[in-house]
């Protein structure tokens, strides 16, 4: 095949499990970092450190299949760049009481006016939690030293690319959008 063909070939539902076991969090200090996410409670896998000025340090967060890693000469990253890693959670409040208490700087609670997802740009960000306490809806966000962004999502039900009718875990707009894409699916 050429590889404008490649390119154009549909993309087929593969078969092999994809996992993701880890995401690099780009820091200008490896050892504040370190304190840092000591200090959220996660749990320390590896703080590894060679002779040619190289360093990597892994954290997981309780629960998590995926952790992180950072470290010296680990991502050419920007150290603050990675924005938008996002933390599921079942209790939003309790979550961002814990961090608190941890003395963690956490925003109140918000969420998206349009149900969804919340935006970027704060467009239609409500406060408090979607007032429903629906799935996926509310959010809280915090930041490490260096910037890297972090939000909390508070995830009650999961969406598995189907809602059964009379579900009420997901806000409207969500159900509505899922129920939409899995009718245009059925006619594919």
């Amino acid at each position: 095949m050429r590889a404008a063909e490649i390119q154009s070939t549909p993309a087929v539902a593969s078969k092999i499990d994809m996992k993701l076991e880890v995401v690099v969090i780009p820091v200008a200090d490896p050892d504040r970092a370190k304190h840092f996410y000591s200090e959220l409670g996660w749990r320390l896998d590896i703080d590894y450190r060679d002779k040619d000025d190289y360093r990597v340090i892994q954290f997981t967060p309780p629960g998590s299949g995926c952790s992180i890693i950072f470290g010296k000469n680990v991502t050419k990253a920007l150290p603050g760049s990675v924005q938008g890693l996002h933390l599921i959670v079942n209790d939003i409040k309790a979550a961002r009481n814990d961090l608190i208490s941890r003395g963690i700087e956490v925003s109140e609670t918000f969420h998206d006016a349009g149900g969804i997802f919340h935006h970027s740009n704060l467009k239609g960000m409500v406060a408090g939690p979607n007032p429903e306490r629906k799935s996926y809806a509310s959010y809280a966000a915090f930041n490490d030293p260096d910037g890297n962004g972090w939000v909390f999502q508070e995830v009650t039900a999961r969406l598995t690319g189907h809602i059964e009718p009379g579900n009420i875990s997901f806000t409207p707009e969500l159900t509505d959008f899922v129920r939409r894409s899995e009718a245009i699916k059925k006619h594919l």
